[in-house]
């Protein structure tokens, strides 16, 4: 497995070793032993998936909050995605900066978003599935969004979706999240 590092401190590009012959391929897409060999330490505890029919579909940017913030572990199985995480933890020397990471079926590359990120994607084709670990199990009162279109964030999109939830659509910015004190990690 190579741990890439990118320019958001816990945020990682994991590509599992793909061993492959005639009959196709086989990986591990999570080792805790090899995970932990690299020093990353997480017990996830619930195993997410969701499919996106049509490219320019938007989800995103959701958290979850204190006390059920999660760590998740992204991966495309289906499709590509540009998958971004964006730091929402307050005093961060990073806060409001974001990466993105090209996800597919294809390159088999995964990303790690420690608790305290903002996690969103974009299909960028057709039939897009994508699926994850999270490290804490999902609670609707600690859930939270934040536009996709943030100009504090300035996410650079490659074209803007055509399809999301009115959730996101609506979802408040960073500021007003921050003025009302609502990121806890």
């Amino acid at each position: 497995m190579q741990v890439t590092k990118t320019a958001l401190d816990g945020v990682l590009i994991i590509e599992p070793k793909v061993f492959g012959d005639a009959r196709g391929w086989f990986m591990e897409t999570w080792s805790e032993r090899k995970f932990e060999a690299a020093g990353l330490t997480f017990n996830f505890v619930q195993d997410n998936q969701s499919y996106s029919e049509q490219v320019g579909t938007l989800r995103g940017l959701h958290y979850q909050t204190a006390p059920c913030a999660q760590a998740k572990l992204v991966r495309c199985t289906r499709g590509k995605l540009l998958d971004v995480a964006v730091d929402i933890r307050e005093g961060s020397k990073t806060f409001a900066r974001w990466v993105a990471v090209e996800l597919t079926a294809d390159n088999k590359k995964q990303l790690l978003i420690p608790r305290g990120f903002a996690h969103g994607f974009l299909t960028l084709t057709d039939e897009v599935e994508i699926q994850y670990k999270a490290d804490n199990f999902y609670a609707p009162n600690c859930d939270g969004n934040i536009r996709w279109d943030d100009l504090q964030i300035g996410i650079d999109w490659p074209f803007a979706p055509t399809i999301l939830a009115d959730k996101d659509a609506n979802a408040p910015t960073l500021r007003e999240r921050l003025e009302r004190g609502e990121l806890r990690f």
